[in-house]
């Protein structure tokens, strides 16, 4: 397998069942299995016994009519939490995800020039129809650091391509409202807890994680179970660790095939369509 040379990360997701996931003795339960298959199948797990939960609000911005999400466009934003408490910023990320590649590589998702972002072309590995299948997306990404919470961008469209000129071809009236999907009690809690680094080969180490989605404390709605790692000049050409990584993704799911929701993104949950 050759990876696309614009390809900045691969990342491997698995919907988990939200049944119990907010209980700490079920997630140990899960990391244990995934422990002992890495042992199983001779892939270094480095796992962490005492990693912190990190807290986040998580929702999505689109149009009344869904213009972004049907020019296969998220606008997210995350907001870390401390307890109770939010933080006064935020991560804001404009992505095109797509199954065509060439398509999602033409998507220009960077803002304007005063205004840094990280780039992040994404190679998103997914459950296809059967266990131990496997389909593709791909997300052309910018991520915009601490952001000021209280300004994000004003309530229409206009505003926001102040912030990101390309959604200017979305040909929309400027007056077009921008609003919270599913309205502002949809915001999603997000537990995120890191297990461990998984170990391909030569300079292909995986972080791997599970991430929660709840209403609110004790509502999971579903989990995410997902190991990644970025691609670069070193590794792009270390055909076998990828092909391990991918094999690995396989079997993993024939392994936890009682933990497993159908589904395709946490993303497709919010918007009740499937992507």
């Amino acid at each position: 397998m050759k990876l696309h040379p614009s390809i900045t990360n691969r990342e491997f997701k698995l919907l988990i069942k939200p049944q119990g996931l907010d209980r700490r003795s079920q997630i140990e339960k899960l990391s244990q299995q995934i422990l002992n298959f890495c042992h199983k199948n001779k892939v270094e797990f480095f796992h962490l016994d005492n990693a912190t939960t990190g807290l986040r609000n998580i929702y999505f911005w689109d149009t009344p009519g869904e213009h972004f999400r049907q020019n296969n466009i998220i606008l997210r934003v995350r907001e870390s939490r401390q307890n109770v408490w939010v933080d006064d910023f935020c991560e804001v990320t404009l992505k095109c995800r797509t199954h065509d590649l060439e398509d999602s590589f033409k998507f220009d998702p960077k803002p304007k020039k005063k205004i840094k972002a990280r780039l992040r072309l994404k190679e998103e590995i997914l459950r296809g129809d059967g266990l131990g299948t496997k389909r593709l997306i791909y997300s052309n990404n910018a991520i915009l650091d601490a952001v000021p919470l209280d300004n994000i961008f004003e309530r229409t469209h206009a505003s926001l391509t102040e912030f990101f000129p390309t959604l200017k071809k979305i040909l929309i009236d400027k007056k077009t409202p921008i609003r919270i999907v599913g309205g502002s009690t949809n915001k999603i809690l997000e537990a995120c807890l890191p297990l461990g680094n998984l170990q391909f080969g030569a300079g292909v180490q995986a972080h791997c994680d599970i991430a929660i989605w709840m209403k609110s404390v004790g509502e999971p709605i579903v989990g995410e179970l997902a190991f990644s790692y970025r691609v670069n000049d070193e590794n792009r050409e270390a055909i076998k660790a990828h092909k391990r990584a991918d094999k690995f993704f396989k079997n993993l799911q024939i392994e936890l095939k009682d933990w497993l929701e159908i589904g395709s993104t946490k993303t497709a949950l919010v918007y009740g369509k499937p992507e």
